[in-house]
């Protein structure tokens, strides 16, 4: 799993570091040797610059992204998740425990209204409601549920 924390202690980015930024979120697999003819820097250059974003924090990690459906799992929800105001001390085991599951694509931890929003892939309705009452409805620290189905899912 990919963490979105917020980098280290990196300086702005200047032009150089913010196009290898982006083609490598466009295409993490680039060989170096392409990076370097695109941003128009010797490929030692390209390669030092591309460790130096990753030791400062800024590139987190390098995924593959799979398509859930082609898993069998074509039914998408985000699932908001209120904790039980007694069960703020619990925040923490509930989010390494909901992180652990099969079904769950990303876990964002909120400030607002809901506590937690849960991105699932199920393989239908029923794999759903299974993944709702056994892991959320019945999970002690949590207060209330709401489903939202995804008709359509554009990553950026």
């Amino acid at each position: 799993m990919v963490s979105s924390k917020i980098p280290r202690s990196s300086g702005p980015l200047d032009d150089i570091d913010t196009q290898l930024v982006e083609l490598l979120k466009a295409n993490a697999r680039m060989p170096n040797s392409r990076l370097a003819e695109l941003v128009g820097v010797a490929q030692s250059t390209c390669i030092t610059r591309v460790r130096s974003l990753e030791d400062r924090g800024v590139i987190t990690g390098y995924t593959a992204r799979v398509s859930p459906a082609a898993l069998g799992l074509s039914l998408q929800a985000l699932i908001s998740v209120s904790i039980k105001s007694g069960a703020r001390q619990s925040i923490s085991a509930f989010s390494d425990d909901i992180s652990s599951r099969t079904e769950v694509l990303q876990l964002f931890f909120l400030g607002g209204a809901e506590d937690f929003v849960i991105h699932v892939a199920t393989r239908d309705s029923d794999h759903l409601r299974e993944f709702v009452v056994a892991n959320l409805s019945a999970h002690p620290s949590v207060a209330s549920t709401r489903t939202s189905i995804v008709f359509e899912h554009v990553v950026n």
